[in-house]
């Protein structure tokens, strides 16, 4: 074998890449010595003795985003005049210094075989020669557009032979960039710690030492009312926690910045502006946008949340991303942002982005969903693709976070987290509170989130809050997945054991988890139980939690189980979200709708009085009643 062949032998796994991720996301954990990702060992050479003179790869315009976008088209042009072949594939790189010759000495991490690597990084993604030009292997002509966003560095193309089992490099084009390469990008806006505060974050390209951020807002009739000051956080290779994020799958994730807005007035439209000042007393800004601020808590208002889990990225250009399993992704971005205005808080419910340790999709992600973060809050919790590695605190000792290790979702986005490393917290939202567990840390009875989440569940006045929601990304609850029905759990083990108590103590109304990509509702249900026979609509008194699978909002499909499960009553193999809409504090109604329309398909109602939550209810579980005694 050569030595080209021989340094990426393992890209020839590309097809088995379904294969793997479809068995991780449905609960399975990978053995430590399968690869954490086929493409992880992209190296394919130092030099550029390769390259082939006869090939040409050029692309345009050189010059992106003149007039602010962040995102653009890109057409690449290419020509090979012998041996054209359906398997030539182009690479797009960023920064465009790729060739391992070029970067050398760029690089300070340890690489796999302890090697140095030809490529400084891995292609961010990759298109077939052919892809749309059918004629290509007769012509050894073809064009291809791709869609670049705005990363902070400048982008080339790679022309490859060989497919991907035996790559070579055989021509590089022209540098291709946006202007303002460090301006401010992708707001993402989030509930803050108290009722009335909001944070907005983005990304630059400015530290510290260049320059100050800030957002500039105020309500809608006096919209530079306030200057809020922003933190700026970022992370090194070093602050991972192994490949192929410390590896090829690194890129520089720029600064992240934070501002907190805060004593807002209830049900209120603010304006805000985010930016920097720089050292020489300009301004640089991103765009401008609008929020809505939460209401009074309590307050009977028409309320909506969006909650869903597993969407991951995909990318419009139709070109080959890493976790190409992922496609449906961009229905639900696409629905989602079409009725913006009929929602005001989404919930992503772990499993964010499947970067797996390619930590240039977390850019790639933020850009997809800007038109829904810049607009509503957007919440997260933690899932097994952002934060599962052995060593690092993980309560599944796997590989799926490729290295991450909570590192770049902690950074990223903003939660009201006291400890962004226990990714846990409670929030809330005019008649609802909610308790958002981290299921990838240990939750068992005895545990600090165990106590976290017994205080945030008891904390809650339900005569302002009537509406208990809890929320974790693996099922703690119940799942009809094949995966859950071949553990004999139909959950993650030890799950309920630890968790249904609290449940039913403090009256939840809704349980919610991802991970199983599909949608699945049970009856209320304790003990495996169903403890109410009615099927659409649930009224009078409180007697059980109802735990819904909404894992379908991206990620590929997972299958149920044939066993007849008694307690579930509605499923649906397809790709969705669901929606809480509040009307008052006695009326709730949920809806399931699938991404491909954004029609309803399935949904029920839960009509109940602020007593009904209260009290406790002697015939159901009557050892959890307080002791009574009579007056004297």
């Amino acid at each position: 074998m050569g030595l080209v062949a021989q340094a990426v032998a393992s890209i020839a796994l590309i097809m088995l890449l379904i294969i793997i991720t479809q068995t991780e996301a449905s609960g399975q954990v990978r053995k430590r010595d399968e690869p954490p990702h086929p493409l992880s060992k992209v190296a394919l050479h130092r030099s550029r003795k390769l390259l082939d003179s006869s090939v040409t790869i050029s692309a345009s315009p050189d010059l992106l985003g003149q007039n602010g976008q962040t995102a653009a088209y890109v057409t690449v042009s290419f020509k090979k005049q012998k041996g054209a072949a359906e398997t030539d594939w182009i690479g797009v790189f960023s920064p465009a210094k790729f060739n391992g010759s070029e970067c050398l000495q760029d690089l300070n991490a340890t690489y796999y075989d302890d090697t140095v690597p030809f490529l400084c990084s891995s292609p961010i993604k990759f298109q077939y020669a052919n892809f749309s030009s059918p004629d290509y292997v007769k012509t050894g002509s073809g064009l291809l557009t791709f869609r670049l966003i705005k990363q902070r560095a400048d982008f080339a193309f790679g022309f490859f032979s060989g497919d991907l089992t035996d790559p070579v490099l055989q021509a590089v084009s022209n540098t291709i960039t946006f202007s303002d390469l460090k301006a401010p990008v992708y707001p993402r806006l989030a509930l803050g710690a108290a009722w009335n505060e909001i944070t907005v974050t983005w990304t630059s390209g400015y530290g510290l030492d260049e320059a100050v951020p800030l957002v500039l807002w105020g309500p809608e009739d006096n919209k530079s009312q306030f200057t809020s000051p922003a933190s700026t956080l970022t992370y090194i290779r070093k602050d991972l926690c192994g490949p192929p994020a410390r590896t090829v799958g690194w890129r520089d994730p720029g600064f992240i910045h934070t501002a907190y807005l805060e004593k807002l007035w209830p049900r209120t439209r603010y304006f805000y502006k985010f930016g920097h000042k720089l050292k020489n007393g300009k301004y640089i800004w991103g765009e401008e946008g609008f929020f809505t601020s939460a209401p009074f808590p309590g307050e009977e208002s028409l309320q909506r949340v969006i909650i869903y889990g597993d969407m991951g990225k995909a990318e419009r250009d139709g070109s080959n991303e890493y976790n190409n399993y992922q496609l449906a992704a961009l229905n639900t971005t696409d629905r989602l942002v079409e009725d913006i205005e009929n929602y005001d808080l989404v919930f992503h419910n772990g499993d964010i982005v499947y970067a797996n340790g390619y930590v240039f999709e977390w850019d790639q992600f933020t850009e997809q969903v800007v038109n829904i973060t810049s607009r509503v809050p957007y919440m997260l919790s933690s899932g097994n693709h952002e934060r599962d590695w052995p060593g690092t605190g993980s309560f599944y000792q796997n590989i799926d976070s490729g290295g991450e290790c909570g590192v770049p979702a902690e950074t990223y986005y903003s939660v009201p987290t006291r400890n962004k490393d226990r990714f846990w917290y409670g929030t809330q939202w005019g008649l609802f509170h909610f308790c958002v567990a981290d299921s990838e840390q240990d939750w068992r009875e005895g545990s600090e989130q165990h106590k976290f989440l017994e205080d945030c569940l008891r904390s809650v006045d339900r005569q302002k809050q009537p509406w208990l929601i809890f929320l974790a990304h693996r099922v703690l609850g119940y799942s009809s997945g094949s995966y859950y029905a071949l553990e004999g759990t139909f959950a993650e083990p030890m799950a309920r054991e630890s968790l249904q108590e609290l449940w039913q103590k403090y009256k939840v109304d809704i349980a919610f988890y991802g991970h199983v990509h599909n949608y699945e509702r049970t009856c209320p249900v304790y003990e495996n139980q169903c403890i109410s026979n009615e099927k659409d609509h649930y009224s009078g008194t409180y007697n059980a939690t109802i735990h819904i699978v909404a894992g379908g909002a991206g990620a590929h499909l997972s299958a149920f189980t044939t066993i007849e499960t008694q307690w579930s009553l509605v499923q649906d193999f397809d790709h969705g979200f669901t929606k809480l809409t509040a009307f008052n504090r006695s009326s709730l109604l949920f809806e399931y709708k699938r991404s491909s329309d954004g029609l309803v398909y399935d949904q029920f109602t839960i009509t109940r009085e602020y007593k009904d939550v209260l009290g406790c209810d002697d015939t159901n579980l009557q050892q959890f009643c307080p002791p009574k005694t009579l007056a004297t």
